[in-house]
């Protein structure tokens, strides 16, 4: 889904028995996302916002107008974004998520922004802008941090096996639902130590923060 320079990735998960739903960071093209759960015959029960930038965040009032889900984001987050909407639950690292037969585990994973949060479903995970198939979110911004994304892309590289799909917010050349094992392999900021981290991300005139090639 996009909408000028920004390009998102939002996610619908279906539960298959009940029929009820999850949307992953709601952007841009609200159409999109209502005829996918018509034609599924999903009822929407809550939204995972992965972090609060406007990006990521932009759907949900009209999406609680026409269902009202539950809305679901870290405590952190909510803290330092000042984010606010109706029927806001907030998340602690570690916390678990259940939607009949589905069991989603909440990861705490600051850097891009000081509460990012990653959602791990099964053979799924669902990185926001912490992690790309091709890199890493940007740090720059207030409440980025380079030492505390390095931090969690260890804490990720340590929690997820090699077979599960990584599914980022944002795609910058490789679709989305690539393996752990291929960002191991070929996401630099796998295989960078601490100090190469943050000087490679924070390094300065950069010609485009999100260009890994």
């Amino acid at each position: 889904m996009s909408y000028s320079f920004f390009i998102n990735n939002s996610y619908l998960i279906v539960e298959p028995e009940s029929r009820q739903a999850i949307v992953i960071d709601p952007a841009w093209e609200l159409n999109k996302i209502t005829e996918q759960l018509e034609r599924t015959k999903a009822d929407l029960r809550a939204i995972l916002l992965t972090h609060s930038h406007h990006d990521h965040v932009n759907l949900v009032p009209p999406l609680l107008e026409r269902a009202q889900p539950d809305v679901f984001m870290s405590r952190a987050e909510i803290e330092v974004s000042g984010f606010r909407c109706p029927q806001l639950h907030a998340l602690e690292d570690g916390d678990r998520l259940s939607l009949r037969q589905m069991e989603l585990h909440c990861l705490l994973t600051p850097g891009h922004t000081a509460g990012s949060m990653c959602f791990w479903l099964e053979d799924s995970l669902f990185t926001g802008d912490t992690l790309f198939a091709e890199g890493c979110g940007a740090c720059h911004l207030p409440g980025g941090s380079a030492e505390d994304l390095y931090v969690s892309i260890q804490k990720l590289k340590a929690a997820i096996s090699d077979h599960v799909r990584i599914y980022p917010g944002h795609s910058f050349g490789q679709p989305p639902g690539q393996t752990m094992k291929h960002l191991r392999e070929h996401n630099i900021y796998l295989q960078l130590n601490r100090k190469h981290v943050i000087s490679f991300r924070m390094r300065k005139n950069q010609k485009g923060l999100f260009d890994f090639r």
